[in-house]
This record gives structure tokens, C-alpha cells and sequence, in this order.
């Protein structure tokens, strides 16, 4: 279970409370100290414990940082985020839209929890989202399951009726 606090998102020093590039900010639409939790699967609570016991984590609790402990700029993001592309991908994957950017794998996860049959409410949770957000953006991959949804009814009648 991850716990999300706060985000440090980056404006420029102009921009910020703090005149620090990164101002420390509650999570979006929720108070300033709600605390929101998001289960992750056990596949990924492997990957982060190892990556903790091989790197720490930074002096304020964040999991990535800079060899010095620092905030990772934005241009370091996109560098090892082409590195992991290169490495993780074929080819044609590579020329295609999968995963482009970092924040292309939020709307990737969402589109395969529902694809593969995760009730709404509970994709809704872990992503933030309302459920209306949810239909609104995600629709397509709901109103694909019309098959998956009559083999479901048909299983509950054939049992109970």
C-alpha cells in the first residue's frame, strides 16, 4: 500500500510560496493534509523494496532522487525514462504512441485494470478518480465487455436459476 501525502510539482521559483523551484503541495482536490492510500500489487512492492535497500530513500521520504539526495529535474526524467524505453520495448513499440511519456503508463494502468474486468469503483480508488471521471475518460474500455459481462449474468442464472 502506498500512502500519497503531497506532490512537489514544478512551476520555477517566480512561481512558488516558497521561491523554490518545486513547491510542496497537498494532493489535487483532496485537503492539504489528506493522506490518500493506493494498493499496489505485489509485483511492484518487490520492485520498490529492492530499489529502497539499493538506494534509500531521499532525507524528506521521496523514493527517487538525485546521487545527491536532490529533487530529479525534468530533463532527468525524460533521459531515463528514453533509456528504460529503449531497454524495455521492440522497435516498432518504440515508434508507436505506448508509453511516450512517464504519464502515459497512469492512463495505460487504468485501460488494463478495467480491460481485464476490475470492478469501476475500485479502479476509481486507486487512480483518484471519480467514478464519473472514470466512465467519462475510460469509457470505451467499459463498453467493451459486453461478452465478458453476458458470460457473467449467463454463469449467475445457470447457478441460481
Amino acid at each position: 500500500m502506498l500512502r500519497l501525502k503531497e506532490t512537489r510539482p514544478r512551476s520555477g521559483s517566480a512561481w512558488t510560496d516558497s521561491g523554490e523551484a518545486h513547491d510542496r503541495r497537498g494532493l489535487k482536490h483532496r485537503s492539504r493534509k489528506a493522506v490518500r492510500p493506493v494498493p499496489i500489487p505485489p509485483e511492484l512492492v518487490a520492485l520498490l523494496r529492492w530499489h529502497v535497500t539499493a538506494y534509500r530513500t531521499a532525507p524528506d521520504g521521496r523514493l527517487f532522487q538525485t546521487q545527491r539526495g536532490g529533487l530529479i529535474q525534468d530533463t532527468g526524467y525524460g533521459e531515463v525514462w528514453a533509456e528504460a524505453r529503449s531497454r524495455a520495448l521492440t522497435p516498432a513499440q518504440q515508434e508507436s504512441p505506448l508509453a511516450k511519456r512517464p504519464y502515459d503508463l497512469r492512463h495505460t494502468a487504468v485501460s488494463t485494470w478495467l480491460s481485464s474486468g476490475v470492478e469501476p469503483q475500485p479502479v476509481a480508488k486507486r487512480a483518484g478518480h471519480s467514478v464519473a471521471v472514470l466512465f467519462r475518460v475510460y469509457a470505451k474500455f467499459l463498453s467493451d465487455g459486453d461478452d465478458a459481462a453476458n458470460a457473467k449474468i449467463s454463469a449467475r442464472l445457470g447457478r441460481h436459476g
